[in-house]
């Protein structure tokens, strides 16, 4: 079991890793299309939105690796009043009852999403038709990621329910 959790922290570490330059590359986008608009009098076409679609997908993205890393608001003044075995059961019965019902209803509809924008080959308007659905795409990568790090906290709460009972 534990070597499970290990391996989810390991997937999201790395793929934390490899989407966090991501920021450096809207950032340039972002200076490209101020230096077009200063300098020549006129913006790109194409730069406002790829920069939204791209800062939408970073921020998806990085949702599983906020979460292995305890970055998201949690009730921390309840649960710091409780034992070690009281924290683990409210965080069992938190992504339990509330958590996986969320991330299940976010993988099932953001599939339709996806799906829905694929087959039409739904792209942005104006001058420049990019593609779409590669950003609703992923919705669905973030709920599994997202779904993935939960199984790995539910696991680590039953481990330490276990060690507490023994």
């Amino acid at each position: 079991m534990n070597a499970i959790a290990r391996a989810i922290d390991a997937l999201n570490e790395g793929f934390g890793r490899l989407i966090a330059p991501l920021l450096a590359v809207i950032t340039l986008i972002v200076i490209y299309d101020i230096a077009m608009r200063f300098f020549f009098g006129r913006p790109s076409d194409w730069a406002f939105d790829i920069t939204k679609m791209l800062f939408g997908a970073h921020f998806m993205l990085m949702a599983a690796y906020g979460l292995r890393h305890h970055v998201h608001v949690e009730v921390d003044v309840v649960k710091r009043l409780l034992s070690l075995r009281g924290r683990a059961l409210i965080e069992l019965l938190g992504y339990v009852i509330f958590f996986t019902p969320f991330i299940w209803m976010l993988l099932t509809y953001g599939w339709r999403f996806f799906e829905r924008s694929f087959t039409r080959g739904e792209t942005t308007y104006g001058m420049v038709s990019i593609p779409v659905y590669p950003v609703k795409g992923v919705i669905v990568v973030t709920a599994a990621l997202l779904l993935l790090q939960a199984i790995a906290i539910v696991l680590r709460a039953i481990q330490v329910l276990r060690e507490e009972a023994a």
